[in-house]
């Protein structure tokens, strides 16, 4: 799921990120710049604002841990970089800590909550 996720994202841009979300009522997530948990449709709304800033966003793990809690649910942790350019060709990377819940849903393993934070540059 991890891997294909960021692949879709890659080849299809931001909103096929919405295809790995659950969307039922216990959904949260705390993004990079918020200090306050994100609900689904706040995730969705900013999700779709910022589809066409990107040109390109290439995401990769460094690292990740997958431990397995139930047949249905897994914890995840991991070191992301992400190599994004916006539409006028400029160009950023960033190093991101995520950590959060999968769950598995009818039509595949969807994220449930989780945090990701971006790691400061040294």
């Amino acid at each position: 799921m991890f891997n294909e996720y960021y692949a879709d994202v890659r080849d299809q841009g931001l909103l096929a990120e919405i295809k790995y979300l659950d969307s039922s009522a216990d959904f949260f997530w705390v993004a990079p710049g918020y200090q306050n948990i994100l609900t689904y449709d706040s995730v969705i709304s900013i999700v779709k604002e910022n589809a066409n800033r990107f040109k390109s966003v290439d995401q990769h793990w460094d690292t990740l841990e997958v431990h397995a809690l139930s047949p249905n649910l897994a914890s995840y942790t991991g070191r992301i970089t992400s190599d994004v350019t916006d539409q006028s060709g400029l160009s950023m990377k960033h190093v991101l800590v995520e950590t959060g819940i999968v769950i598995k849903r009818e039509n595949g393993w969807k994220l449930l909550s989780g945090q990701t934070t971006v790691v400061p540059e040294e």
